[in-house]
């Protein structure tokens, strides 16, 4: 699973693989994107693509906060606690989801049109190393350039992404996971995220229909992809500054 990347170059970077969109946002530099932040992505909006900032992690399956929050609520029972179940329900916390695999479940179906359907530029990406127990990044080599992870959107979902802040009312991408290929199943083996790499590829995942776009979600051809870095949380860091920065915020 995918829960973290980078994107570090500019727009017009970004229109050398796909070039007709508005810009609704401003770039800069992020060199480390984590979950439940927000990103860049190009998003079909109201007919035009959209450049906009946009939250990493779209809605978890109503099964999926269902059991969490019966597991909760069975956790309050247990110390004698009486629950209203329908209101523990709409604020459980849904953290979202990040990675969408099987696109033939009945919660991604209504996401898969054109108009829910997103470009995520990216420079690098991360596949953690248990045996290692450290972060792998891979990239088109050394120089990092710019490509595309095949997305899914979705306007002012209302949810609650933490306790603390209650309901929240915002807009939510994830990107599409299939079979890795050997580059990253040396590492991961059991996903790695669809990257679109040609005019092409964008333009058809932005515009075809499902049954179409569908073929896009495959893994890319062994040996595409380098290994840049290893051991950070943020691509072009220094292992032992990296470290310290983390400690620091312990």
């Amino acid at each position: 699973m995918c829960n973290l990347y980078s994107h570090t170059r500019n727009v017009e970077a970004i229109r050398k693989l796909f070039a007709r969109f508005d810009v609704a946002a401003q770039v800069v530099p992020q060199p480390g994107i984590f979950p439940d932040y927000a990103a860049p992505i190009i998003r079909n909006e109201g007919g035009t693509p959209t450049l906009a900032m946009t939250r990493w992690g779209m809605p978890s399956s109503k099964k999926a906060l269902l059991d969490a929050a019966t597991k909760r609520a069975d956790k309050l029972r247990a110390k004698g606690k009486e629950v209203d179940f329908d209101q523990l329900l709409r604020m459980e916390p849904d953290g979202g989801t990040t990675n969408v695999r099987n696109t033939s479940s009945s919660h991604w179906k209504r996401w898969l049109g054109v108009e829910s359907r997103c470009l995520v530029p990216f420079t690098s990406f991360s596949e953690f190393d248990w045996s290692a127990k450290q972060d792998v990044w891979f990239a088109f080599g050394e120089e990092r350039p710019t490509a595309f992870f095949a997305g899914l959107w979705t306007p002012q979902w209302t949810s609650v992404r933490k306790i603390k802040n209650g309901e929240e009312t915002i807009d939510l991408y994830a990107f599409l996971t299939t079979d890795p290929n050997s580059e990253v199943g040396a590492i991961h083996p059991k996903a790695m995220p669809v990257i679109l790499t040609t005019p092409e590829e964008c333009e058809a995942w932005m515009t075809a229909p499902w049954e179409q776009a569908r073929a896009l979600q495959r893994p890319l051809s062994d040996g595409s992809l380098d290994i840049v870095a290893r051991g950070v949380k943020k691509d072009g860091a220094e292992p032992d500054a990296d470290r310290l920065a983390q400690a620091s915020l312990l």
